[in-house]
């Protein structure tokens, strides 16, 4: 991708995109009850993931490759295989093929104008006051390919920028391997020109040439900002960074059941600081998951504390 050389949105138009397996189900390969429910605890002790029994078809379709590429020949098989307590890698890869990773630049832009009007502006405030250091740390938790904190990061350096002393580093996580590797390349299709806004495609992202036409990437001062981790938010001992200033954990929660969600909501709000703020999707209701939570408007959350937003 050559240097210099800033994107356009005049060369795509928008199209969805995401990393599904998009695997038809094999009239060969079939799962039982009794084994779907096998795979189901499996799923839900590595993840926190619950698969409802609607989803049989969807297991046996991202799981054929899998299958095929280790030359096995049944579900039954390969679980005997995944179960195994030395086969933490292949428990990952199936891990990757059965997660679904949708998401795009900009999505659910009223969460942004919140921190554009809301956030920034009093960290600046409070940061002139020398009431907080020009420091800011924030996760994006279940960040899928990548385009959640990179947003993030160009607002950020847009209206924090470190010129005027701001020290402003994100931890971006996902449970799925492979998808963190697309994420870390920053490298997308440019039909995903159409989810920026002219002035951010134009100083944050490069349009590709030659063999890289078609493309546009992150810049390099904006994935620097960024660290791209591995991650199982079932799990809080995990995690030993924080506490963060803001976490974005949007349309994660809607795969948990009721007990794994309350535990990734407690360690959520664990790893905030006082009157920090969680960001999460349209069809996730916290307030009876954590006394800690306070909500601000719909999706966006406070730990609680006295002082109150302006």
């Amino acid at each position: 991708m050559p240097a210099g050389t800033a994107a356009s949105k005049d060369s795509g138009k928008s199209r969805r995109t995401d990393g599904d397996l998009c695997v038809a189900q094999p009239p060969q390969l079939t799962v039982s009850p009794a084994l779907f429910e096998k795979f189901q605890k499996l799923i839900y002790a590595e993840t926190g993931i619950w698969l409802g029994t609607s989803k049989t078809a969807l297991l046996c379709g991202r799981l054929y490759r899998r299958l095929r590429a280790l030359e096995i020949d049944s579900l039954q098989h390969y679980y005997e295989c995944v179960a195994q307590p030395d086969q933490q890698d292949e428990r990952a890869r199936m891990i990757d093929a059965i997660t679904t990773n949708e998401t795009r630049f900009f999505r659910e832009p009223r969460q942004f104008e919140f921190m554009v009007q809301k956030i920034l502006p009093r960290w600046r405030t409070e940061a002139e006051r020398q009431l907080r250091p020009r420091r800011v740390r924030i996760w994006s938790a279940g960040c899928s390919s990548g385009e959640e904190p990179y947003t993030v990061a160009m607002l950020l350096a847009r209206h924090l920028p470190a010129e005027q002393g701001w020290d402003v580093r994100l931890l971006a996580t996902d449970i799925s391997n492979r998808i963190l590797e697309k994420a870390r390349k920053g490298i997308y299709p440019i039909a995903k020109s159409e989810e920026l806004p002219r002035d951010m495609l134009h100083s944050f992202m490069l349009r590709g040439m030659a063999e890289r036409q078609g493309e546009i990437k992150v810049k390099v001062e904006i994935q620097q900002m960024v660290d791209f981790r591995r991650l199982n938010l079932d799990r809080e001992t995990e995690l030993i960074e924080g506490p963060f200033d803001a976490i974005f954990c949007r349309n994660v929660l809607i795969y948990f059941d009721t007990a794994s969600k309350r535990r990734a909501v407690t360690n959520l709000a664990r790893h905030l600081v006082a009157n920090g703020f969680l960001f999460v999707g349209h069809a996730e209701n916290l307030c009876s998951m954590s006394s800690q939570l306070r909500s601000l408007e719909p999706t966006i959350y406070t730990k609680t504390s006295d002082q109150e937003v302006p």
